[in-house]
This record gives C-alpha cells, sequence and structure tokens, in this order.
C-alpha cells in the first residue's frame, strides 16, 4: 500500500511543475523561500505560492565554486549553483527570493545571488527573548509584507493573513502527524521515506493537496504497522538525526544508517521537528508571526537552549537508542554547537552519540560507513 502511495506523491510532484508553469502563464506569482525563519503564511496571503528553496544537490556546486569560495558550505554553494545555472525550476519559477541572515555564508551569497533575481533579505536577530530585538524584528515581517504587496498588488489584510495561518497551520499538523510515525515500534516509515515526502510535499503549489496527501500516507502506514507488515525490525536501533537540514541528494548519511541496520526514527532539523510548531490563530497576526517563527531554536541562535530542550524531548518521545549529530564542512555554527550536543546526549541523556561533518559529495561515503557500523555495534 505504501508504495501506491508514493508513487502518487510522485506522480502529483511531476504533475506541479505543469499547475506551476500555468499558474505563471496566468499571471500569478510564486515566492522562493530558502529558510523557516520567514513566515510564508504572508506569500500565502497575498495569493502567492510560497516555494521551498535549498540547495540539497551536489550537481551545481562546481558551478558555484567559479563565484564562491571553495571552502563553503555545500547547502550554500549548492544554493547559488542552481539559481547561476537555471537548474532548478522552482528557482525559476519565482518573481522574489526571501532570504535571511542566518549565517555569514548566506547572507553574503545572496548578495551576489540577487544579481540572478530579486531578493529580500530579512535582517534576523540572532538573540531569543530581547524585547528590543523582538521589536526589530516584527518590523522585518511588515516589511515583507508591505515587499509582496507591492510584487503582487494584492493587500494583504489582517484576514487574509488569518486565513493563511490557519491553513499552514494545518499543513503542519499534517507533517507533526507523518514525523511521529517513528514513535511506533517499529517504525513504518523509514527515514529515507519521510525525507522523500516532506522534500516532494514542500514544492506543492496546492497546498490542500499536500495536506490531503500526507494524512492519506499517515493512515496508510498506522494500517501496515496495525497489521504487523513493515519493513523495519524491531531490534533495529532507533536513531536521532540531529544538526543540519537535508533534502534529497544531501542524506546519504540517512541511507548508510539503514543501509547498516539502524531506524531512523527522527529528524530534530528545520527540514524535520523543527518546522511543526504552530502559530496563535487568535491574536494579531503579524506579532503572532513574528514572534512564534522567532522561537525556532537554530544554531545562529546565542544562547541557543531551545535545541537543548527539543534534543531532550525528543529522544523520550521518540524511544531513541543514540544520537547522530550532522554538520557540514564550513557550517561553523552547527560545528561549534557539536560539542554541547555531545555533554548533552553523553551526559544528561546517558546515550551513544556520533558527530558526523561531511559534504554533498559520496567521496567519504565509505569512511562514514565504518564509522556507522561502529557506532550502531556500541548500540
Amino acid at each position: 500500500m505504501k508504495s501506491d502511495i508514493l508513487k502518487t506523491l510522485q506522480q502529483t510532484a511531476e504533475e506541479n511543475i505543469l499547475d506551476l508553469e500555468n499558474l505563471k502563464a496566468q499571471g500569478g506569482h510564486a515566492v522562493g523561500f530558502y529558510c523557516i525563519y520567514a513566515p510564508t503564511e504572508l506569500a500565502v496571503a497575498a495569493g502567492a505560492v510560497p516555494l521551498t528553496l535549498c540547495g540539497t544537490r551536489h550537481d551545481p556546486i562546481d558551478a558555484a565554486e567559479e563565484v564562491l569560495p571553495r571552502n563553503l558550505c555545500p547547502l550554500i554553494k549548492s544554493s547559488y549553483g542552481f539559481a547561476a545555472t537555471d537548474t532548478c525550476p522552482f528557482f525559476r519559477f519565482s518573481d522574489l527570493i526571501v532570504a535571511d541572515t542566518t549565517c555569514d555564508g548566506k547572507k553574503k551569497m545572496f548578495e551576489i545571488m540577487e544579481e540572478i533575481k530579486p531578493v529580500h533579505l530579512l535582517q534576523l536577530p540572532q538573540q531569543q527573548g530581547n524585547p528590543l530585538l523582538d521589536r526589530v524584528w516584527e518590523q522585518e515581517v511588515e516589511d515583507l509584507k508591505q515587499r509582496l504587496e507591492e510584487l503582487t498588488g494584492t493587500p494583504i489584510t489582517p484576514e487574509k493573513i488569518r486565513a493563511a495561518i490557519e491553513l499552514l497551520n494545518r499543513e503542519r499538523r499534517a507533517k507533526k502527524e507523518l514525523m511521529e510515525l517513528g514513535r511506533l515500534l517499529p517504525s513504518p516509515i523509514t527515514g529515507s521515506e519521510l525525507i522523500e515526502i516532506l522534500f516532494k510535499v514542500s514544492f506543492l503549489a496546492d497546498k490542500e493537496k499536500g495536506i490531503e496527501l500526507m494524512q492519506e500516507i499517515s493512515r496508510e502506514c498506522k494500517e501496515i504497522w496495525d497489521a504487523g507488515e513493515g519493513d523495519v525490525s524491531p531490534s533495529a536501533p532507533r536513531i536521532l538525526v540531529s544538526g543540519v537540514p537535508m533534502g534529497l541528494g544531501s542524506d546519504k548519511v540517512v541511507k548508510i544508517l539503514e543501509q547498516a541496520g539502524a531506524s531512523v526514527v527522527a529528524f530534530e532539523n528545520c527540514t524535520g521537528y523543527k518546522q511543526i510548531f504552530q502559530v496563535d490563530e487568535t491574536r494579531e497576526p503579524i506579532p503572532a508571526l513574528a514572534e512564534q517563527y522567532l522561537t525556532i531554536p537554530c544554531s545562529v541562535m546565542s544562547p541557543n537552549p531551545g535545541r537543548m530542550d527539543l534534543i531532550s524531548e525528543m529522544t523520550t518521545l521518540f524511544s531513541v537508542d543514540g544520537v547522530v549529530d550532522l554538520t557540514w564542512q564550513a557550517c561553523h555554527t552547527y560545528n561549534l554547537e557539536s560539542k554541547a550536543i555531545q555533554d548533552l546526549v553523553t551526559g544528561k541523556l546517558n546515550l551513544p552519540y556520533l558527530h558526523i561533518e561531511t559534504d554533498y559529495s559520496e567521496a567519504d561515503s565509505e569512511q562514514l560507513r565504518v564509522r556507522i557500523e561502529a557506532f550502531l555495534e556500541m548500540i
């Protein structure tokens, strides 16, 4: 059953390209987003399609290195490479790129990207719970609203924002239900399947269609689990993957873990569990959006206790046997935070911990396989 619904997802993803082409031909707008700190609700409220743009493949990195330094994070190089080579249809469809100053590498890359396409750069405060910075961030969200109104020619009213919040809260609840399949023993869904589903759904122009697909996959997986027909062994070590975002093409560590016999049951990263928050639908919408989005516990925040709390919560929630903390080469904020994560996991949580620093290439795959197999044997 699961294979049938995954085929439906693939077919829907392919049809989505035609949907976006028709949207553009009819004068519609699409807005590209590179990070979950930027409130996509504002694009929806403006009648535009929000598209997730995050470079997750190695293919365009060589082209990016003609402009960018080689010793730069592969996510940044891949993101720019897709733009420079015009090989990402979703970047091409986007009328405006919404970016933010999460790290030095990204914010300087976005300066160069603006030579290719208009970029709206959100100045992200890197401290949470500071009333002065909270007001600055709320103004950044207001400025984005005005930019999207200018782009689309559509007034973004509080009522439209509330409707968008309600829609995207439902989408996040569907993602949460899907991700929490990993709480079952054994998990009826693999980490690789979860990455594929979340990745493809993020590009769908029709949010309702994406919600319906995720709910259907969740139902199918629960039926598989109830029937005891899953592919994952009940004795497989249950692994939480923490750290940097991943997608199709940058998921080699997950594949190696699963090939070595592990069950990847949860992702703490911003392509995983960090994105399942709910925006308060009863408050004034702009302040509610600004406040909720700024609570996301990314490693760019200093200090960043929210990430420690989230990992602690998830290890219990998903009955985790070990934590793999993944960082990309030259991703300094996550690399620097790995020491605190190790202390938390091995000290307070008393769980095995493995830190992996790698890039998008397959060059170190066998070396990683040896380390991962030794880690799983220890568990």
